[in-house]
């Protein structure tokens, strides 16, 4: 009669747990190699234990507006700016209101400081208009006025230039556009609308009443006094002026020195669902996607249907940010639901509008009122105090071990040993792929950590015992103890894994920083007991001061009172206990 075959044990179990170890080994090699390869060999760190830039806002009221300044704008506002913020991959800062009129940034030391700024302080008022007239962006000559409203001809910024020197230079459209163009759609029509106008509502013309003929030659005598060279005039240009009105407007740096008479806004920026930046390899160009609302769509189609029709620069339409015209590009065609804006884009320039695009204007408008260097030295003394803190409940889970469990002690503090490298080198590398930062919670998470995994070792080792008791051997008892030591530290792992989910999801700030830690060491923990600490186990079951039941080795079965050894004849019938151990 054959005999009856052996169950083999899980993977990592008995047969094989070499496989186990070596892939360990090789993840934590490869995590350690990628670590020195991205040049981190240490986390980043948050601005409490690095230092960094913080950064007041004071909110500031249009005439008339003063309610503007409530808490659910101000809400709002944080709200923006933290997208803003997290969309330079700066995922640590911290953005809070203070009192009921003031907004702290606070962006840790290593980021690009100077962007952030400039993305949490735009006011993000984002439109985009017709462009009617385009010159340099000096003041125009005016030798002779026009009383009808008009403007002469001979003066006019979009006249060319004169043989004999004389008259207004025509720009450069290289010079103020920079080449960039809006293609792409989901619709396309070519077909021109021979009706289509972008003219100015207080244009002049026959029909024209007296004031809109006065606030034509006004908006001309503004456009050729501007001075796009001077902060106090650019600042100015656009002020108190509304969207339904022509404007006079400066190009941004990427622009060039340039200055726009822009039509009535056609689309406002809140109609742009979603804009990304991308790198065009078949042209090699940096180019800014955009997508918009249902609304939006239909208003974009209108606006590229009149203006792919009228000459240059008439066919340009203005992205006017907070008054600045910060791309000017021209319209091939008809575009609506999404459109693509391409030309001398730069990695940076393309992302930031990218940006700003996607995450909307600014409820209200902020005046920067301070800008401080934070230093970590109060970090730094807490931070102290926390590994102080973290190397005593080391040091005493250390000591319970080596008390209670002895041999099995070694086996705990390795499997401690390979979480804690396990931990450090993702948390230097998440650094630089998502942005993750190690602040104080963080810590607290990691330190917290220590417990969950102890824990785990703690389990398996009683299940063990618990078997050893029973009268088995050790080998078979690390075997048959080891699925049912799985399943309870699967539950309990899963338990502290949904806490610190649900923990990250509704909380902000610096919480995020421990649930992310908690959860993420909680995954590790799972990874180690099964792929480290059970392959060790099941070889030094092997190992004769193991298997013999050394006094020190934390399974003599003398002192964990075991049974005699169980027999077939006996399975039926439940052991009486030891009277010792009463």
């Amino acid at each position: 009669m054959a005999a009856p075959k052996k169950s083999r044990g899980p993977a990592g179990g008995q047969g094989r747990p070499g496989r186990s170890l070596a892939l360990i080994l090789i993840a934590m090699v490869a995590l350690t190699g990628g670590m020195f390869l991205a040049d981190q060999p240490t986390p980043r760190l948050g601005i409490d234990l690095a230092g960094g830039t913080s950064i007041t806002l004071e909110a500031k009221s249009e005439p008339g507006q003063e309610s503007a300044i409530n808490k659910t704008n101000m809400d709002t506002a944080v709200q923006i700016m933290e997208r803003r913020v997290n969309g330079l991959g700066v995922s640590e800062a911290e953005v809070q209101t203070q009192g009921d009129r003031n907004i702290i940034v606070n962006i840790p030391k290593g980021t690009n400081s100077a962007q952030a700024r400039e993305q949490v302080g735009t006011t993000a008022k984002l439109y985009f208009r017709p462009v009617l007239t385009v010159a340099q962006g000096t003041p125009t000559p005016t030798p002779s006025a026009s009383t009808s409203g008009k403007p002469d001809p001979s003066t006019s910024p979009t006249a060319p230039k004169a043989e004999n020197g004389k008259g207004s230079a025509s720009p450069d459209p290289s010079a103020t556009t920079q080449g960039r163009a809006v293609t792409g759609g989901l619709k396309a029509d070519s077909t021109p609308d021979p009706k289509a106008s972008t003219t100015p509502k207080g244009d002049a013309s026959p029909s024209a009443s007296t004031a809109d003929q006065a606030a034509a030659a006004a908006l001309q005598k503004k456009f050729e006094a501007l001075d796009c060279s001077s902060a106090a005039s650019r600042a100015k240009a656009t002020q108190g002026t509304k969207p339904t009105e022509p404007v006079v407007a400066c190009g941004s740096k990427e622009e060039g020195s340039a200055k726009y008479i822009l039509g009535p806004a056609e689309v406002s920026g809140t109609e742009v669902d979603n804009a990304k930046a991308g790198f065009d390899q078949q042209r090699g160009m940096w180019i800014v996607n955009m997508e918009f609302t249902k609304q939006g769509s239909k208003q974009f189609q209108a606006i590229t249907k009149k203006l792919s029709s009228q000459p240059s620069p008439q066919n340009q339409f203005a992205i006017a940010l907070d008054g600045e015209v910060v791309s000017a590009p021209q319209v091939n065609t008809t575009l609506s639901g999404s459109a693509e804006i391409s030309g001398s884009f730069t990695q940076q320039s393309a992302e930031d509008l990218a940006n700003v695009l996607s995450y909307g204007a600014l409820p209200l408008s902020f005046k920067e009122q301070s800008v401080t260097t934070v230093t970590a030295a109060l970090g730094g003394e807490q931070l102290r105090a926390g590994l102080i803190a973290g190397a005593i409940g080391l040091a005493l889970v250390v000591i319970y071990l080596v008390a209670y469990y002895r041999g099995l002690a070694f086996i705990a503090l390795l499997s401690l040993l390979v979480s804690g490298i396990l931990t450090y080198t993702l948390m230097s590398l998440l650094g630089p792929a998502i942005g993750f930062a190690l602040n104080l919670p963080a810590v607290c998470g990691a330190i917290v950590a220590i417990g969950i995994t102890a824990d785990s070792f703690i389990v398996y080792f009683e299940r063990i015992r618990d078997e050893i008791r029973e009268g088995r051997t050790l080998r078979p008892a690390v075997e048959r103890a080891w699925p049912r030591a799985r399943r309870t530290i699967l539950v309990s792992d899963f338990v502290s894994f949904l806490a610190a989910a649900v923990l990250f999801v509704v909380t902000v700030g610096k919480v995020q920083g421990f649930a992310f830690t908690l959860g993420l060491t909680t995954l590790l923990d799972v990874v180690v007991v099964f792929f480290f600490t059970k392959p060790v186990m099941t070889i030094m079951a092997r190992k004769k001061f193991f298997a013999s039941g050394h006094p020190w080795s934390g399974l003599d079965p003398k002192r964990l009172g075991a049974k005699p050894p169980l027999r077939r004849s006996r399975r039926a019938t439940a052991p009486t206990s030891d009277p010792k151990e009463a």
